[in-house]
């Protein structure tokens, strides 16, 4: 059962959801600017240190918050479907996963649908990911991402293992974008849970993002590729989620194909419900989080 302030913030997101059902449409720059995946936005803390830096041609941060260590680094890759999100909607939740970590954070402003459809997205988190690697140990490295930046994640790793590169020590997916053909059992039988995204809007993210492309392309929807040598993952998501069998999915494949996975499914909650900070729920999945990445990350 969620907690109070959880329900709370799950009520709010209905009554978005059904509001936004009456309203005309936003323009994309307005709908980008307002972007609160978790019903309002949370900024960096004001301990982090946020220091730009041009990362193989891709705007991005660097995320220090207090006494991280910074041989090590987290690549994290933020969600928003592939056409919305930026430091403003998932920074602060990258923050607290570094701090948990006791990492350094790395946050890549990939480029965007539906101006940049697929594989510009992937085409950038691989030259960050090895602009990366030129000054750090993949050993001392890790990925994390969030809905479709858990996609991201995902093809990263398959990317990297396919060119016989370094894969980072470990990676982190919260409620991840795996597989652009809605495809999922959860598709249909969670819209009535699912207080946050319905299948018309993520079939249009899609379709957005892919412009054409194949949607069983692994590296568009990484559950269709093979996951055999991946590093060790740690899967969460709710069971309130239109995606939580894109992750279940996922975990049973990699599972399958001989990887050391944990998935760990969080009863009655939404989306990325990580991103909800002041709940129980995202603190808990947090620390869980920080003892995986250190447990992992040399």
């Amino acid at each position: 059962m969620p907690s109070r302030a959880m329900l709370d913030v799950m009520e709010a997101l209905r009554e978005r959801q059904r509001a936004s059902a009456n309203e005309p449409a936003e323009s994309l720059t307005e709908t980008r600017a307002g972007f609160e995946p978790a019903g309002s936005a949370h900024p960096v803390p004001d301990d982090v240190v946020v220091t730009a830096v041009d990362a193989a041609g891709v705007v991005a941060h660097w995320l220090d918050a207090p006494g991280v260590d910074g041989r090590r680094a987290l690549l994290f890759l933020h969600g928003g479907g592939y056409q919305f999100g930026s430091l403003r909607s998932d920074g602060e939740l990258a923050a607290r996963l570094g701090r948990a970590a006791r990492m350094r954070v790395l946050f890549p402003e990939y480029r965007l649908a539906p101006e940049h459809p697929f594989p510009a997205a992937i085409d950038d988190v691989l030259a960050v990911w090895r602009w990366l690697r030129r000054r750090t140990a993949a050993r001392s490295l890790a990925v994390a991402g969030d809905s479709a930046g858990g996609g991201l994640a995902v093809a990263l790793l398959v990317a990297t293992r396919d060119a016989g590169e370094d894969l980072p020590a470990a990676g982190v997916l919260l409620s991840p974008t795996v597989d652009l053909t809605s495809s999922g059992a959860s598709m249909t039988d969670r819209v009535d849970e699912d207080p946050i995204s319905t299948p018309q809007l993520l079939s249009r993210l899609a379709s957005d993002y892919l412009a054409g492309a194949d949607p069983r392309n692994p590296l568009a929807s990484p559950l269709f590729a093979s996951l055999a040598g991946l590093p060790p993952l740690l899967v969460q998501v709710g069971t309130a989620d239109l995606l939580f069998s894109d992750a279940e999915r996922l975990a049973r494949a990699a599972t399958d194909a001989g990887g050391d996975v944990r998935f760990e499914v969080g009863d009655g909650l939404p989306h990325v419900y990580q991103l909800m900070l002041g709940t129980p729920e995202a603190a808990e999945a947090t620390e869980r989080i920080g003892v995986f990445l250190r447990e992992r990350v040399v």
